[in-house]
């Protein structure tokens, strides 16, 4: 698999290409553009303008796919979600970084007797009570990497904006974390990490809940300049005490936001490159519809109706319409309201869906990147109107995320 050859991406026809690459498949079953991947690849690079981009596996969740990309110029090691996810990669990939602590004590078990892996991987914490586990579970072991995580919410008066992850937010107690990580035998202080996912995980071009989108923007704008001035502080008090090889911020909505802190020496990011529906409501850029998942029509129940097999493809977060798949193609369809996307059927409304005939098949997009992955065991490679491989996902190596 390859990206660097691939052909430049038109939206036009985009929907009727996929479709007749993928005649002879029957549904459910997953494709992926290559030529949709390639552009979107390109596009987050050009916006990091020269910053680094760390692949987030769980936006992926297809080792080849992971592979091909970061064989790109500008990015460069995975950000995994867990450990045995994390050892797995590192057998092929000399750079990753575990984004989330870890308390499995087989897996660190099996990192400290692992040389190669030792040398490859990277564990986030943001407590010395994960290096407590780390040495319960591993008494004795080899010196292990680790990075700190910093949080890179926003909080005004009482209200707060980004996610729950670090207890640590000053630079001052960020430092305290790094003093005891050097000072301990069997530790070596790497990386720093600060995800603001306030920025990078949120539309500013569509309405959040009551938050209308200048509200928003507007949130955005103020916790960026105040992560800026922190984040820079607390690299600062981190790097007068180790080197570090890097610090990680942001995500695919806020890639050039992010490359613009001089504090940051990379991003990570993955949603971008599949293009999922929840990052179509962004001002600064828009992906191309990369991935996405065809649903085989099986019943007519009346005019106007039709219904397909499966769907419930419902992304994780929030409950609410947003997580729900949406219809690509044919237009002039919708998911009918009253059932939504169903575990083994949804019927779907609209005048165009007397034209179709049983068997004829429905593409549909997924809310959140990786997820879709977890639903197939193999994803199909689309140049130009004709299939050209089928690669595994993670389901497909016998793996999975969690």
């Amino acid at each position: 698999m390859r990206l660097d050859d691939a052909m430049p991406w038109s939206p036009a026809g985009h929907w009727q290409r996929m479709d007749a690459a993928t005649a002879d498949l029957d549904g459910p079953f997953a494709a992926l553009s290559l030529e949709a991947l390639a552009h979107n690849a390109r596009s987050m690079v050009a916006r990091a303008a020269g910053t680094r981009l760390r692949v987030a596996t769980k936006s992926v969740r297809s080792r080849p796919v992971l592979e091909a990309v970061l064989r790109l110029p500008g990015f460069h090691g995975v950000l995994a979600a867990t450990l045995p996810e994390g050892l797995w990669l590192s057998a092929t990939i000399d750079d990753v970084l575990v984004g989330y602590p870890t308390v499995d004590r087989a897996a660190l078990r099996a990192l400290a007797a692992d040389d190669r892996a030792l040398a490859r991987v990277a564990l986030m914490i943001d407590s010395v009570e994960h290096l407590d586990r780390i040495d319960a579970a591993a008494p004795g072991h080899p010196p292990i990497r680790i990075a700190l995580e910093l949080d890179a919410s926003f909080e005004l008066g009482p209200v707060r904006a980004g996610v729950r992850r670090s207890p640590v937010r000053t630079p001052e107690r960020l430092a305290a974390l790094a003093r005891a990580v050097v000072e301990r035998p069997g530790f070596e202080l790497v990386g720093l990490m600060a995800y603001e996912a306030q920025v990078a995980g949120v539309q500013d071009a569509r309405r959040r809940g009551l938050a209308p989108p200048a509200l928003l923007r507007s949130m955005q704008r103020r916790s960026v300049a105040e992560l800026r001035e922190r984040r820079a502080a607390a690299v600062a008090a981190v790097r007068s005490l180790a080197p570090l090889a890097f610090v990680n911020g942001g995500g695919t909505g806020s890639i050039e936001l992010t490359a613009a802190d001089p504090s940051v020496t990379e991003i990570g990011a993955g949603s971008g490159l599949f293009g999922p529906h929840l990052f179509d409501g962004y001002r600064r850029f828009s992906p191309a519809p990369a991935l996405a998942f065809a649903l085989p029509v099986v019943r007519r129940p009346g005019a106007g109706c039709v219904t397909l097999l499966g769907g419930g493809w419902i992304a994780s977060g929030p409950h609410g319409p947003d997580r729900q798949p949406v219809i690509a193609w044919p237009e002039g369809l919708r998911i009918d309201p009253q059932e939504g996307a169903g575990e083994v059927q949804t019927p779907v409304l609209g005048a165009a869906a007397d034209r179709l005939a049983l068997g004829d098949r429905v593409w549909l997009r997924h809310a959140k990147a990786g997820e879709p992955c977890e639903r197939t065991e193999s994803l199909h490679l689309v140049a130009g109107d004709r299939v050209v491989d089928s690669i595994p996902t993670y389901r497909g190596e016998g793996r999975k995320l969690l």
